[in-house]
């Protein structure tokens, strides 16, 4: 790609998944923030962006995307606050941008879908709109949208802490995962909201994860999903995901749910597990990424 048509358009812009290969609710903030410790674990599935600048100042989304209006859009949403952090800094307002997306990741899945695109939306338009910010500057402008953005703009897997926010870098595993779609939506709030969550968790330290995996080279029986009781208990199809992908291995929901993982050293042992889960869902194997392919830009 030439400089002149890199400074116009930027396509095939990755948004990818993430697991939480295990996820401990701590306790809670007074303002209501549950405080987390997890690692975070990049795979190579996930959502495709294209960027394309316009003559005029407007930001648009040019994909429909049922169920979620433009207007509430991460990736508009980051976009604009990125184009107004400009604007502050240069007192030249960008041109505006035409987004496409390729739309893959499901809604309410606990794989980062949202956050990932705009992460992604935040990465190329910095690099687009030449606007100059680091990561660690991005990584601070897209908290307040939500808390697993500044993860994927940290780019690597990392052990978190806080209210993920509190990011350290951290060796995984080169496996593959199998990934489960039950089909059903998880909405965050009403499994953080819910009465029978435990909150109380023992702290763990990057040093245990680590210790963990020097042993066994395997994220399998570390930890656990604090959420993943609460979510099978309101949600029948989690509970038959994670029953169903446990008779191949350690079975676990990512995130808030409703998506369910095992992790395999191969890609054929993948395989076989795939080609036997039934028809009633959606599965796919990705590999896990030890980077984000977006850091390239920044």
């Amino acid at each position: 790609m030439t400089l002149t048509s890199l400074l116009t358009s930027l396509n095939n812009c990755p948004a990818p998944a993430k697991l939480n290969l295990f996820l401990h609710i701590n306790g809670r903030r007074d303002d209501g923030y549950h405080l987390l410790q997890t690692v975070f674990q990049l795979v190579d599935h996930g959502d495709t962006l294209h960027f394309v600048l316009r003559d005029d100042s407007q930001i648009r989304r040019t994909t429909v995307l049922p169920g979620v209006p433009e207007e509430q859009d991460l990736i508009i949403r980051a976009a604009r606050l990125l184009q107004a952090e400009v604007l502050r800094r240069t007192g030249a307002l960008p041109c505006g941008v035409d987004i496409a997306i390729d739309k893959v990741l499901p809604m309410g899945g606990g794989l980062g879908g949202g956050s990932s695109d705009a992460a992604t939306a935040l990465m190329a338009l910095n690099r687009l709109w030449q606007a100059g910010l680091t990561r660690e500057e991005l990584m601070a402008l897209g908290l307040p949208l939500g808390a697993d953005i500044p993860f994927f703009i940290f780019g690597e897997n990392a052990f978190a802490e806080g209210v993920g926010e509190a990011l350290q870098p951290v060796a995984t595993p080169d496996c593959w995962y199998v990934v489960i779609e039950p089909g059903v939506q998880v909405p965050t709030a009403a499994i953080f909201s819910a009465e029978g969550l435990t909150r109380d968790s023992e702290p763990v330290t990057i040093a245990d994860f680590s210790r963990h995996l020097a042993k066994s080279n395997s994220v399998s029986g570390f930890g656990k999903n604090d959420l993943q009781q609460v979510a099978s208990s309101l949600f029948k199809p989690v509970a038959d995901a994670v029953e169903w992908l446990s008779a191949y291995g350690e079975a676990r929901m990512t995130g808030s749910g409703a998506c369910v993982f095992s992790a395999f050293a191969s890609s054929e042992e993948a395989d076989a597990v795939l080609s036997n889960v039934p028809d009633v869902w959606i599965a796919w194997k990705a590999k896990a990424l030890s980077r984000h392919p977006m850091l390239t830009v920044l």
